[in-house]
């Protein structure tokens, strides 16, 4: 071999080798951006909060007011879960919002008509019945004037009973009321007050009892009580007998009992418990509502209670729903397993991920794999034309008529070894590819062994032939 065509082909060598570096390169920088970029995408989407939109209303209401100070709680402390509200004019249209997928969650009274996919959360808070007749007239009239007190809910018949707040449903909760004592509803007339007219509802002879619906530490209700103790005498709390039986026909009502003087200490009103029944506002969420998101949700808001209640404190309300309870409204999973300690643990809920990724590590592994082979389908070539270049080598060793042509096979081989040991650094060929190009290099290395010895040999003849003629 020449001079020129050895400098040559130590040239394309190392072109041959800069390109095989390259190939690597871009392969090991293209399989780095792609576990880079999946990594940041899971980190992102795991560390991101989940902002769930609620609905709310009417502004500055008791609700608003709580949700409002809930998500400000939600995101001083920088947790999972933010809230952003949406106001509504009433819990009529906060459901129908939660209904038609334009919020995920919503605050709502249990007796309202509930979308299919509601279920319960938290209790905002729980409002309870709260009936009650004056004790000085009753009417203009004579005859309203002698006709006689008021002492139960059956006494209604034929009255006019005052309901405080302009809402559909507690008309409608007067209803189940008197139906459930005997009464036809239609026997009673209703008036609705709104919240700023309790002096003139005190004062309107034509109402005969008065009702209201609140939590017990209601300023409404008990402003309402006092105006009319103040303008029609002591006030006669009317028991509601049948409320176990309500609450057993219409789940969405609870049975309860007002708690004596927890309107007035002295005197006492009302001086006993009396018997009635309570709706609950609730916090309720879509179904389709991730259950992990849902208890985090829940964890957060019982973590942050008192924190708000300390704003609002209506919060001081908030309570767990009653998940052994059979109600028509069920409590989501996400908030039930965390109430009964069965909340799936982290491997229960990301195991089948955990798998996911490790198949698809292994899937982007033997991508990159198939990738650099196809990049490196030209050095597989070169080699496989080396193993046969080699082989045909043999053939000239066992011919060759002299050291220098043996010594220009070796030093050839030696070039094709050091290329071959380049390509397996540079991961070109495989294992068994270098063990297979061993085989032919070891025929040739024996070959070349050989010959040499068959050479010195056919020397030495004619040298010993011309030392023992003289002898002769």
């Amino acid at each position: 071999m020449s001079s020129s065509e050895s400098t040559g082909q130590t040239t394309s060598e190392a072109a041959r080798r800069e390109r095989r570096r390259g190939n690597s390169l871009l392969v090991v920088l293209a399989v780095g951006f792609l576990v880079f970029g999946a990594a940041a995408g899971v980190l992102y989407y795991a560390l991101r909060p989940d902002i769930l939109r609620i609905a709310v209303g009417p502004p500055g209401s008791d609700d608003y007011k709580v949700i409002e100070a809930m998500a400000d709680a939600f995101g001083a402390e920088s947790r999972t879960i933010r809230l952003r509200p949406i106001k509504t004019d009433g819990a009529v249209e906060s459901l129908a919002l939660l209904g038609a997928g334009k919020a995920d969650l919503a605050v709502g009274r249990g007796d309202l008509d509930m979308p299919a996919e509601a279920q319960a959360i938290a209790v905002v808070r729980k409002n309870f019945v709260v009936l009650w007749a004056p004790s000085g007239p009753t009417g203009k009239s004579s005859k309203r004037k002698s006709s006689p007190k008021i002492k139960e809910v059956a006494d209604l018949a034929g009255r006019r009973v005052g309901v405080i707040g302009r809402t559909p449903v507690n008309a409608a909760l007067l209803r189940v009321i008197l139906g459930s004592s005997g009464v036809q509803a239609d026997k009673v007339a209703v008036t609705h007050f709104g919240t700023d007219q309790l002096e003139d509802m005190a004062r309107d002879p034509t109402i005969d009892a008065f009702m209201a619906v609140g939590p017990l530490d209601s300023k409404i209700t008990a402003d309402a009580v006092a105006a009319t103790a103040r303008l029609r005498g002591v006030p006669k709390f009317l028991a509601i007998e049948t409320s176990e039986a309500i609450a057993l026909k219409h789940p969405r009502y609870e049975s309860e009992e007002i708690p004596p003087s927890v309107f007035n200490a002295d005197p006492a009103w009302p001086d006993d418990k009396v018997e009635t029944v309570s709706v609950s506002h609730l916090i309720v969420a879509r179904k389709s509502l991730p259950e992990t998101t849902v208890a985090a949700f829940f964890r957060q808001l019982f973590a942050v209670r008192q924190a708000i209640a300390r704003q609002v404190p209506g919060a001081a309300h908030i309570a767990k729903p009653d998940v052994d309870k059979d109600t028509e409204l069920p409590v989501h999973r996400g908030a039930a397993a965390v109430i009964d300690g069965n909340e799936r643990t982290f491997l229960d809920r990301y195991g089948d991920y955990f798998w996911f990724g490790l198949l698809l590590l292994s899937g982007i592994g033997s991508a990159a794999a198939w990738l650099r082979r196809y990049l490196n389908r030209d050095e597989r070539e070169e080699t496989n034309s080396h193993r046969c270049r080699i082989l045909s080598m043999v053939s000239s060793a066992r011919t060759a008529g002299s050291n220098q042509e043996l010594l220009a096979l070796q030093s050839e081989a030696d070039a094709i070894i050091g290329e071959t040991l380049a390509c397996y650094d540079d991961g070109a060929i495989e294992e068994d590819e270098l063990a297979a190009f061993g085989l032919v290099l070891g025929l040739l290395s024996n070959a070349i062994a050989e010959r040499r010895t068959a050479l010195q040999r056919a020397n030495l003849e004619p040298v010993r032939g011309a030392v023992a003629t003289p002898r002769g």
